[in-house]
């Protein structure tokens, strides 16, 4: 019997072979030994030219900004990107398609991009999706997490019942199929393994066991179907710390390939219970961006003139412009 909602027409870009992903994530290292480095250490060492890339967090809340300053720096070519609740850290990414910088992103799964919740729409990252150089299938925030789930869980794929009947279904990379139980139709959503993921977190000890404060919406699947890990932090703590109070360990060292300890690391962006988003300076990459040739001296200035990403929080203001992003977060 034909199904009433076929097939997706989306593209797949990553496949959903467990067995495939099973043979990559046995290779990782499962030794309890130190991980410390620096972010350009771990970017060097874990993002090639043409990987998988996840960005952790949520919207605007513990965004894993170093990495991804590092990852447009090092000018890393061809990524594909799980575009999972995605403002800021898709924003910095746009930057690596740039005359002159190649092309860093060359396909997305869409959920949400460009924009940048009640701040407004990235002028170019319209831009860079409107160009027509990225390949795009489109998704919703849940499905892409369930998608993670599935990976983590070791499965090809999981089923749900949303997106069937949308316009969103027809351009994902989805199926309907009927349940063997009921008959009923349902979405087959195929598990998605990133090559690399980049979060950030509250607390981790130099094995990459990490703790994560408020929501953690898909990261801990996420760190679990990710073949490779790259961790920030905003404090190192040590690994006893962990030992006195194992429950609330989201991420297990055994997950995790670097560590990065990074205060301030999810700057401009939130981080709960640290400190507020820096609305001004995200207002003036938002500004920058609508004359090209305008966003290229801004990010000459903040990124790709920055050595690291602590001459980047200088040039935003230093220490007493982080203190009193504390202050609004913890006093509001």
């Amino acid at each position: 019997m034909k199904l009433p909602q076929g097939q997706g027409q989306g593209p797949l870009f990553a496949s959903p072979d467990c067995e495939q992903a099973r043979k990559a994530l046995r290779s990782r290292p499962r030794a309890m030994v130190p991980k410390v480095m620096t972010a350009a250490e771990a970017v060097t060492r874990f993002v090639a030219d043409g990987d998988y890339l996840a960005s952790g967090g949520f919207g605007g809340d513990r965004i894993a900004t170093a990495p991804l300053h590092e990852i447009v720096r090092q000018k890393k070519q061809g990524l594909s990107l799980a575009g999972h609740t995605a403002t800021h850290d898709f924003q910095i990414l746009c930057a690596g398609n740039q005359t002159g910088r190649g092309k860093l992103l060359a396909k997305v799964d869409i959920a949400y991009v460009i924009g940048l919740e009640a701040r407004g729409l990235s002028p170019h990252g319209r831009r860079v999706m409107e160009s027509g150089e990225v390949e795009a299938c489109e998704w919703t925030n849940y499905t892409l997490a369930l998608r993670f789930k599935a990976a983590a869980d070791g499965v090809p794929f999981t089923i749900a019942r949303t997106m069937l009947g949308t316009d969103t279904f027809m351009h994902s990379a989805a199926k309907a199929i009927r349940c063997p139980f009921t008959g009923q139709v349902v979405a087959a959503l195929p598990a998605l393994w990133p090559d690399v993921a980049v979060i950030h977190v509250h607390e981790a000890d130099p094995l990459g066991n990490c703790r994560i404060r408020g929501t953690s919406v898909a990261d801990y699947d996420l760190a679990r179907a990710a073949k490779k890990v790259i961790v920030t932090c905003e404090r190192l703590i040590p690994e006893d710390e962990i030992r006195r109070d194992p429950t609330h360990t989201v991420i297990p060292f055994f997950c995790v390939d670097a560590v990065c300890e990074v205060p301030f690391g999810s700057y401009p962006g939130n981080m709960p219970y640290e400190y507020f988003s820096d609305e001004e300076h995200l207002k003036q990459w938002l500004d920058a961006e609508r004359d090209p040739a305008g966003h290229l001296r801004f990010l000459e200035h903040y990124v790709f003139g920055a050595r690291d990403f602590a001459e980047y929080l200088e040039r935003c203001g230093g220490l007493r412009r982080l203190q009193e992003l504390r202050r609004q977060e913890v006093f509001p």
